[in-house]
């Protein structure tokens, strides 16, 4: 939540609650944040600052404070729907101590009666050493030890993935290739044949691609969860209007609560995570400050329409 005038939790969770959103993520353990979510009825992502990976990889003790801070207080009345161990760190210096923040979290968990909690990490596309085909995806060699190890661990407590699904970025970075049509779901025909996988839109893609990654490193039982995705609305020409940011994020949301899934995991819904809430006045300049569906005052950028 980076910005210095933004509504209090307890404004934003009557706002959500009104909106009929039953599920939320939130980037770091924000104690007003979670008090004002408790007996809310909705579920939260609670992820760990990306600068605690270290301390909560090497030092249990240091696991074990914090979920006697940030979790215990709260179980009761909130439900942690799952345990982010930072978020977009690999590849990075830091992403060597993502696995063992994992396992300290879910043993300190497991000490406080809470081992039901999954835990797990959030990652971005760039994980990806190829992406096209989706059948063709596969992770890169620099992270592909790494994610092997942590899907190893994902699949042996039955906990899903993270990831962050951008079709914005990978539009804005091969326009010569990628249609906007196809990277905001206006697409009523097939774009991309793969083998006897039809794609319409670069969502469903992306999603495939990772899922193909993971049955390369033997974790097909995996299921990824949508920790992100969006559109920006200002601040790149007629890229990141409103008219672009309202067809993305309201087609997202009839896609993924629709049972159709992606082609090669059809017939499910793909819980998916919209960013984000607010524009932030503290994120970098540009279209980092314009992708929220609600402006400070909590007057709407552009409707969205959740109870699809």
């Amino acid at each position: 939540m980076l910005g210095n005038n933004l509504p209090p939790p307890s404004e934003v969770i009557a706002l959500l609650k009104s909106r009929g959103i039953g599920k939320i993520r939130l980037f770091d353990p924000n104690h007003d944040a979670l008090q004002a979510l408790e007996g809310s009825g909705i579920d939260v992502i609670l992820g760990t600052l990306n600068q605690d990976l270290q301390n909560l990889g090497t030092d249990l003790s240091f696991a074990r404070n914090w979920v006697q801070e940030n979790v215990i207080p709260y179980s009761e009345a909130v439900t942690i729907r799952y345990i982010s161990a930072g978020n977009e760190v690999i590849p990075s210096d830091l992403d060597i101590h993502v696995l063992p923040a994992m396992k300290n979290l879910k043993a300190a968990l497991a000490e406080a009666n809470l081992g039901e909690i999954p835990v797990t990490t959030t990652v971005s596309t760039a994980v990806l050493g190829k992406s096209y085909p989706p059948s063709q995806g596969e992770f890169s060699e620099l992270v592909s030890p790494i994610m092997k190890s942590i899907t190893d661990f994902l699949a042996a407590t039955g906990s899903p993935l993270l990831v962050n699904v951008y079709p914005y970025f990978a539009y804005i970075n091969d326009q010569q290739d990628i249609s906007l049509d196809y990277a905001i779901f206006n697409s009523s025909q097939v774009v991309v044949k793969d083998g006897q996988l039809g794609y319409k839109n670069l969502f469903d893609a992306i999603i495939d691609a990772v899922y193909s990654a993971l049955e390369k490193v033997g974790s097909s039982s995996i299921v990824i969860v949508v920790s992100e995705s969006g559109w920006p609305s200002n601040e790149n020409g007629e890229i990141a209007t409103i008219g672009n940011a309202q067809m993305y994020n309201n087609k997202l949301i009839a896609h993924v609560n629709g049972e159709s899934g992606t082609p090669k995991r059809p017939g499910r819904c793909i819980e998916t995570y919209v960013f984000a809430l607010f524009n932030e006045n503290l994120k970098p300049p540009g279209t980092e400050q314009h992708f929220g569906l609600y402006y400070p005052n909590m007057s709407e950028v552009y409707h969205v329409e959740f109870s699809q």
